[in-house]
């Protein structure tokens, strides 16, 4: 296998890898997380989305190859990697489906990940920003829940979180830093990562469910979360139990941040070395 085609199933696996992590961690609240392997009612949901979230390797492998090809952020590749992604979002539905949000995120900043190899979290966002300036101008005319929410509440949604250098992707990887160097375990830190999100995202899907006041009303719970001093304090830890059970209760899903740490734990592995063919 050539050193590009490893290099670009390297970045393509780590960013699955960030998606599973994702997955892993629990307790996320309103979110899918492992407990939901022992509810009957949910756990196919758990499972698919675990299983389903493999289907975007070969997705990403071809985003990351295409762009090391075309070698800059141009129009054309913008054009390829929308072309990629919507093929990639079939094999993930004969999958399960799930993680639209999510591949979104991740092809953009594998894609720019593969353009400037070895590059830390701030230059991969930056040139993932490069890239969806971009119009995709092959992309279906029809409108998507996402877009139909950000048009009527005038949120970012997620092609303005891109658009903007994923400014909540760098915010949570700073949370990870912050919290790690705090004393917090690994899955401490990523829970703050994830609440840090929440805090301050306008999240079409909670647009959608919830409405206005419905987010207004997560981001002030995981905000309680943060000031309280975090998940790894007890104070904390008590408010994101409740944070957690208030939204199960309402069936609020903040699936928006769940998409977004993802790209920030890929962010947070970088820079990815290949180093062999994949087994």
């Amino acid at each position: 296998m050539a050193l590009g085609s490893r290099e670009d199933e390297a970045l393509a696996r780590a960013a699955v890898t960030a998606l599973t992590g994702q997955l892993a961690l629990t307790p996320k609240p309103g979110l899918p997380d492992p407990r939901d392997l022992g509810a009957r009612v949910t756990r196919r949901d758990h499972h698919t989305l675990r299983w389903s979230a493999k289907a975007l390797t070969p997705g990403l492998t071809a985003m990351a190859a295409a762009a090391r090809r075309t070698g800059e952020p141009t129009p054309r590749l913008r054009a390829e990697l929308g072309a990629i992604g919507r093929c990639t979002e079939h094999s993930v539905a004969l999958a399960g489906g799930g993680h639209r949000g999510a591949l979104w995120a991740l092809g953009l900043l594998v894609a720019a990940a593969a353009l400037q190899p070895r590059a830390g979290a701030a230059e991969v966002a930056a040139l993932a920003k490069k890239i969806a300036a971009h119009q995709d101008r092959r992309a279906p005319r029809r409108p998507s829940r996402g877009s139909s929410v950000s048009a009527k509440y005038g949120a970012a949604g997620a092609r303005g979180e891109a658009r903007a250098g994923f400014p909540h992707v760098r915010r949570a990887v700073d949370a990870l830093t912050a919290a790690r160097a705090a004393g917090a375990t690994e899955a401490q830190a990523r829970l703050d990562a994830l609440l840090t999100v929440m805090s301050t995202l306008q999240d079409t899907e909670l647009l959608y469910t919830a409405g206005p006041m419905g987010l207004r009303h997560v981001q002030a719970g995981a905000r309680e979360v943060l000031e309280a001093g975090g998940t790894a304090t007890r104070a904390g830890a008590t408010a994101l139990a409740a944070l957690d059970a208030d939204l199960h209760a309402r069936a609020w899903s903040p699936r928006g941040s769940a998409g977004l740490l993802a790209g920030a734990l890929f962010l947070d592995s970088l820079p990815v070395v290949a180093g062999g063919p994949a087994a």
